[in-house]
């Protein structure tokens, strides 16, 4: 069985054995899927899948139909017979959506990063026609907290794409550590990017590791990544917080804050940070000119600002931002919030881009040319929905696994207060029955939060994005999958492709 469930799938009787003599035909843009699905599966079962010839019967064909509008952008239609496979898609994203499931179909053995030559690699006979329920599916992944290098986010572009997942959302900066590099403001991330030590425990502890802890990535390794997720499927979406969560970005520029002559470090807690970036000019050509260069590296259509979690007691004691306040004509300080959004807003879509940011209530001042992730409470999405908001639902009691995933004595470290299982994951509906039409069609999708307090290596991140992300990709993709008769009997099929994959650990559904 196949995670996500696919939307209609047949079995049909027999199987076909791909083996060292099958070719494989691709033209025009199906050659990309080609390229990626000989990239995959070559490891472990060594097949070249060579050029068919002209007039070959092909083992494997790739095609495109743009006419096949039923499919639309993601969609594709496989077909396996004892005589080959044959899928089909109306965009390339299909295509390599498609090569995900091909893998899925093999011995779990193909997914192996080394030789497997005593496996015959079978796929089961079945004609499936899969289009997704959501053009987002995606997760959100912090390095900023917890600093991950290259090979991580590869990896993990790697585990979205297998389980057609189609956004890595990268939370680049934050009160503990800036990882953007910007040639214009170069102390971003030579003294944002470093924090001396970090907090032992939740927000509001006393213990600390006393070891610094810091990196930061290239203009090169980040449009590689951009390159590789590209190829597989997947947008990467780049997150530079403004105007709270924002104490690295002041600890390198103090004159981007709101108290003249202070010196701050890079935040050393967890929580929420009082320091906020400054209303007046200085700051705002600040926040363009890093998002000029954001822009340059990422393609992306959003660009996530933040924009949440905000203290505004600074703006209320400074009297630049009073002043700025009293000449905008605003009724209090606190007001500059959204008018702070609102110029970067502007920003991003003069130059073809849609801003997106944080929404943790139903009634936040964002400008209306925002598309929000509601984390706080599924009913601030309807709120914003209602508005004319597009959304992302991401509330945190069925997204966050950050969060324990049981109350066993076992579990690690996580965010106190709430517990989210499995099936908590498998129940998201991000949008529920009795939102109207019209709320429900700004819903673009889902995604999950690993946010990273807790996270330091890539072990650590595999135990709490397994197998609950499988969870979040099969209810994202496809809103009729059963918790009881789909997808836990899926997941114990997949259980061995998550080990072939090196992911060692899953989890008894409660």
């Amino acid at each position: 069985m196949i995670i996500p469930k696919p939307a209609r799938l047949l079995r049909g009787p027999g199987d076909f054995t791909l083996g060292p003599a099958g070719t494989l035909r691709a033209d025009g843009e199906a050659r990309a899927a080609a390229d990626l699905l000989r990239t995959l599966l070559a490891p472990a079962t060594g097949l070249p899948l060579a050029p068919a010839g002209a007039g070959e019967e092909a083992a494997v064909e790739l095609s495109l139909d743009p006419a096949d509008a039923a499919l639309g952008e993601e969609g594709y239609h496989l077909r396996v017979t004892p005589d080959g496979v044959r899928l089909r898609a109306a965009r390339p994203a299909g295509l390599l959506h498609g090569v995900q499931t091909l893998r899925q179909l093999l011995p779990p053995e193909a997914l192996l990063d080394r030789p497997a030559p005593e496996v015959s690699w079978r796929i089961p006979c079945l004609e499936t026609t899969d289009v997704p329920r959501y053009p987002w599916r995606g997760v959100m992944v912090d390095v900023a907290r917890h600093f991950q290098p290259l090979p991580f986010l590869l990896r993990t572009v790697d585990l979205l794409a297998f389980h057609k997942l189609n956004v890595l959302h990268l939370h680049l900066t934050d009160d503990q550590g800036w990882r953007m590099p910007s040639s214009a403001y170069p102390l971003l991330t030579e003294i944002g990017s470093v924090r001396a030590r970090s907090m032992l425990g939740q927000a509001g502890s006393t213990r600390y590791d006393d070891r610094p802890h810091g990196g930061s990535y290239t203009v090169a390794e980040l449009r590689r990544l951009v390159r590789y997720a590209a190829e597989r499927g997947v947008t990467v979406v780049p997150e530079i917080e403004m105007p709270g969560h924002a104490r690295a970005a002041l600890a390198a520029y103090p004159h981007l804050g709101n108290v003249p002559g202070r010196r701050l470090d890079v935040w050393t807690d967890w929580g929420v940070c009082e320091n906020v970036l400054g209303v007046h000019d200085e700051v705002l050509e600040f926040c363009r000119t890093v998002l000029g260069e954001v822009l340059d590296v990422f393609p992306s259509p959003y660009i996530h600002i933040g924009g949440d979690e905000c203290p505004t007691t600074e703006w209320e004691h400074s009297p630049a931002a009073r002043r700025r306040a009293a000449e905008l004509g605003l009724a209090a300080p606190k007001e500059l919030h959204g008018w702070f959004l609102g110029r970067i807003g502007e920003f991003l879509v003069e130059r073809g881009r849609r801003p997106l940011c944080w929404a943790e209530d139903s009634s936040c001042g964002v400008p209306p040319e925002f598309t929000v992730m509601p984390w706080r409470d599924g009913d601030h999405g309807l709120a914003a929905a209602r508005r004319g908001h597009d959304v992302v639902m991401a509330p945190h009691r069925s997204t966050y696994l950050d969060y324990p995933q049981s109350d066993a004595p076992t579990e690690p470290l996580g965010q106190a207060g709430e517990i989210v299982d499995l099936r908590a994951v498998h129940d998201n509906e991000p949008a529920p029955a009795h939102w109207e039409p019209a709320a429900t069609a700004r819903v673009l999708g889902t995604q999950a939060q690993l946010w990273s307090e807790f996270i330091t290596t890539a072990e650590q991140a595999d135990y709490l994005a397994f197998p609950r992300l499988c969870a979040l990709a099969d209810r994202a993709w496809n809103p009729s999958s059963d918790w009881t008769t789909d997808f836990l009997p899926a997941l114990r099929d997949h259980g061995p492709r998550l080990h072939a994959l090196g992911i060692n650990r899953t989890t008894t559904p409660r």
